[in-house]
């Protein structure tokens, strides 16, 4: 049962007001140099990267339902819907996470100039 010690004492050096996060992205490209204009189209990028990403799952996912209905009933089709439930998605799932990365990532270098 010793002493805690004593909390460990952090030293700000930056200027106050720097690194702060802001509420709206507007406020960083007036500080970054890019218009209003650079910054919806970027928006409208993402966004258009976003509901791609959206429906690149929602029509494999939403497939499934229909592809259980189509499966004979037995003992078969209850392992090939474990296999199809528990296994199928996860390839799709990753693929498109790391299209989705790649390509906001290029929206975003594409505006920065990297």
């Amino acid at each position: 049962m010793g002493a805690e010690p004593a909390p460990r004492r952090e030293v700000v050096t930056g200027a106050p007001g720097t690194g702060r996060p802001t509420r709206t992205g507007m406020a960083h490209a007036r500080r970054s140099g890019h218009d209003d204009a650079t910054v919806k189209k970027l928006m409208r990028r993402q966004l258009r990267s976003g509901l791609g990403a959206c429906s690149l799952l929602a029509l494999p996912l939403g497939l499934l339902p229909v592809v259980f209905r189509l499966l004979p009933p037995g003992d078969t089709s209850r392992g090939a819907a474990w296999l199809l439930l528990g296994i199928a998605p996860y390839p799709v799932l990753l693929a498109t996470g790391a299209w989705y990365i790649r390509r906001a990532e290029r929206n975003e270098g594409d505006v920065t100039g990297r």
